[in-house]
C-alpha cells in the first residue's frame, strides 16, 4: 500500500515499465515471497494460523520479513533512486527488528497496528514532503488506525498494550526517519 499510495502523490512521473519493475519487486519481497514462507511454515508444523496468535510462531517470519525488507531497500529501492520510498520501507525493517526483538522480552506487539501506524506516518511525510494536502486521505487512515484497533480488539487477539506497543513500533521509526528525508 505504501508503494501505490507513494506512487499516487509523487509527482515525479515514471514510465509504464519503471511503474511495473518496482511493483513487481515490491510484490515479490512483500507478498508473493512471505506467502510462501507461511504455506512452508504451515507444512512444517510451525504456523497454525495465518494470525500467528503464539509468539514463538512470529518469530521466523518477522525475521525473514527484516530480511526481505531490507533486500528490498538496499538493492532494489535504493535512497539514490527513490529517497522517500527507500526510507518508509527502511522503518518497516525497523519496525519489524524491534517486533522481532519484543518477542524475546516476552512482549507481542500487534503487527496490524504496526503496518497501518507506519503507513500514516508515511502518507503524513509525503504530504508534508511534497506539499500536498492530504488531509482527506490522512484522515481516513486515522479512522483506519482505530478500525484496526477495534477490530483487534473485539477478535480478542491483542489487550490494549499490544495495540499501543504495535502503533509506536511503526510511528516511531517513520517519525525518527522524517529527519533524514523530510
Amino acid at each position: 500500500m505504501g508503494t501505490l499510495l507513494y506512487l499516487g502523490i509523487s509527482p515525479i512521473s515514471y514510465s509504464p515499465a519503471q511503474l511495473l519493475y518496482l511493483c513487481l519487486q515490491v510484490s515479490l519481497l512483500t507478498i508473493f515471497i512471505p506467502v510462501a514462507i507461511y504455506f512452508w511454515l504451515k507444512t512444517l508444523g510451525k504456523a497454525d494460523t495465518a494470525m500467528l496468535q503464539k509468539r514463538t510462531q512470529r518469530k521466523i517470519p518477522l525475521l525473514l520479513g527484516c530480511i526481505l525488507l531490507y533486500i528490498l531497500a538496499v538493492k532494489c529501492i535504493t535512497k539514490a533512486i527513490l529517497p522517500e520510498l527507500h526510507f518508509f520501507i527502511l522503518g518497516g525493517v525497523i519496525s519489524n527488528g524491534l517486533a522481532f526483538l519484543y518477542l524475546f522480552m516476552k512482549v507481542k506487539a500487534s503487527l496490524h497496528q504496526l503496518g497501518i501506524s507506519a503507513l500514516t506516518c508515511f502518507v503524513l511525510g509525503l504530504s508534508a514532503h511534497f506539499q500536498v494536502n492530504l488531509s482527506y486521505g490522512i484522515a481516513l487512515l486515522l479512522l483506519l488506525n482505530g478500525l484496526v484497533a477495534s477490530s483487534r480488539l473485539a477478535m480478542k487477539a491483542h489487550s490494549y498494550a499490544e495495540l499501543a506497543i504495535g502503533f509506536g513500533l511503526g510511528a516511531i521509526p517513520q517519525l525518527a526517519l522524517w529527519l533524514i528525508w523530510l
